[in-house]
């Protein structure tokens, strides 16, 4: 199976210029932790709930402080031609829980969770897997850096 087959294509994505408030907005609406960042067409970045949390409020930042500010910039992603397992076992390697998906001319098409994945494909226990290496203390993505 492919991630196309899995992904959520409609996917809402912030601009590193907007506000926090207005990406937190956003979330809400979207009841979602997490939006890719696009600047002119290509993938910037990623911003989670965490990040505005984390590096946002808890470094002193108000809710008027640039997307830009507290965004991952580091991108790790796949594409949508890769097989599901492959990908999985990278999300838990990368210790993560979401992915931006791309096509194989880097635009964004879409994004892959791990939800995605359990509703859908997980016969051979792949979520399970991936998310027990997520699971673990620090790691890329730790908000400590």
């Amino acid at each position: 199976m492919k991630v196309s087959d899995l992904m959520t294509r409609d996917v809402e994505v912030a601009s590193p210029n907007e506000t926090l408030r207005h990406v937190a907005e956003m979330m809400a609406t979207l009841d979602a932790g997490v939006l890719p960042v696009g600047e002119a067409d290509h993938l910037v970045g990623m911003i989670t709930d965490r990040d505005i949390a984390v590096r946002g409020i808890a470094k002193g930042k108000g809710p008027n402080a640039k997307v830009a500010d507290v965004m991952t910039r580091e991108v790790k992603y796949c594409f949508d031609d890769q097989d599901i397992d492959e990908v999985t076992a990278n999300m838990g390697d990368l210790q993560v829980r979401r992915l931006p998906v791309v096509n194989r001319e880097k635009r964004l098409v879409g994004i892959l969770s791990l939800g995605d994945v359990a509703v859908e494909h997980d016969g051979k226990g792949a979520t399970g897997q991936a998310l027990g290496r997520i699971s673990r203390p620090g790691g890329p993505h730790s908000q400590s850096g």
